[in-house]
């Protein structure tokens, strides 16, 4: 007999099934290898209940997350063991009916429950029956911890806190001005409108940045960042945004560009790369000292596929060993306050969208070095 769970965990399921014997219940893997599977082995809670109800598998992440030992568990009513209440204090046992309930029902989606203490902990269940519509023979309960949860929604929270620092002050400055320059147009020179207007202009700008960051996010996050790729010259994007970087007033003595030829031609989202190359040339001469190298030359990708490795290293102070591990997480900022944080975070998730991979280090000036590398990428017609 089968025994599975919903959700996520349906892997587990296809592995895992469930015999009688005079013990109890064993678990066997029915895939190629061949090998027992622990229900121990299963990251999550796994609870099961034989057709009275009773408890005959109560596995160590159950335990762990039920602060409930086995042995204690084993045997006992599954109501007893696991009285679980949903968020209005109601029995959700009584509520579920899992053995008296329609013959119909096949288990219950997941959702967030309460054991003893008011410790919250998401359930699933599924009913095991010989025939469609037959008495369950089998209760596969399913537990997790919130933790992962609750880590996604901190997350989400600072996301928005962040969002909504970053929009106050150009929205209130964008207002502001506005709001002068039409009730008092006549009064301030043409200099003085160009001023408001510019700054207006510029705030706008940043609450664009801001907006297009949010986006990449999202796609990021959901898997949806969309590439539109074509060859795309590395070495002459990066002159191209050091041109952009002396013409805004930069020094054209800080930077140092070396490009090994022959260069492989890369396929990528000439876009993308741009706002690769533009963040990490803008952190370096932001946050960094002394002179911004720019390498361009071939490495290999993965896979032992051709590729592009470009690195951007600056003379500044570096960061600190302790917080590489999280330079390319969301909201990281070096020891300059200012921007969201997330610039980086949106590097990373571009890089390895394109098969790429990036990594931080301490470069040969001391300073930060951030070296990415794109894969040739070549479209399979062209092969």
């Amino acid at each position: 007999m089968a025994v599975g769970m919903s959700g996520p965990r349906a892997t587990h399921a296809a592995v895992v099934r469930a015999a009688e014997d005079p013990d109890g219940v064993t678990f066997g893997d029915v895939g190629s290898a061949g090998q027992a599977l622990d229900p121990d082995d299963l990251p999550d809670g796994l609870v099961v209940a034989d057709e009275t109800g009773r408890i005959i598998c109560f596995n160590a992440a159950a335990a762990r997350i039920t602060a409930m030992p086995r042995a204690a568990a084993l045997g006992r009513p599954l109501e007893h063991a696991l009285p679980l209440e949903d968020l209005k204090g109601r029995r959700w046992w009584e509520l579920t009916d899992p053995y008296g309930g329609l013959a119909t029902r096949v288990g219950q989606p997941e959702r967030n429950l309460l054991l003893p203490g008011g410790r919250e902990v998401l359930v699933s269940a599924r009913y095991v029956r010989e025939s469609p519509t037959g008495p369950v023979r089998r209760l596969v309960v399913s537990l997790r911890g919130t933790e992962a949860r609750r880590r996604n929604e901190r997350s989400n929270a600072e996301l928005i806190a962040t969002v909504a620092h970053e929009l106050r002050s150009p929205l209130t400055s964008v207002k502001g001005f506005t709001a002068t320059l039409l009730a008092k147009w006549e009064r301030f020179t043409d200099d003085q409108k160009r001023l408001m207007l510019e700054t207006v202009y510029a705030d706008a700008n940043r609450v664009t940045r801001l907006i297009t960051e949010l986006l990449d996010i999202s796609r990021i996050d959901s898997g949806r960042l969309e590439l539109r790729r074509q060859p795309v010259d590395l070495s002459a994007a990066v002159e191209r945004h050091i041109q952009a970087l002396t013409a805004s007033g930069q020094d054209p003595g800080r930077f140092l560009v070396r490009t090994c030829q022959p260069l492989p031609t890369v396929w990528a989202d000439p876009d993308k790369v741009d706002q690769v190359l533009g963040n990490l040339l803008e952190n370096a001469v932001r946050h960094g000292e002394g002179t911004v190298t720019i390498e361009v030359a071939p490495a290999p990708a993965k896979s032992d596929e051709k590729g592009t490795a470009v690195t951007v290293s600056d003379e500044g102070p570096g960061i600190p060993e302790e917080s590489m591990a999280r330079v390319f997480t969301r909201f990281w900022r070096g020891s300059k306050r200012g921007g969201t944080g997330l610039g980086l975070y949106i590097v990373k998730g571009i890089v390895e969208a394109h098969g790429g991979t990036i990594t931080v280090g301490r470069g040969p000036g001391g300073g930060a070095e951030f070296r990415f590398i794109l894969p040739v990428s070549t479209p399979a017609y062209m092969k």
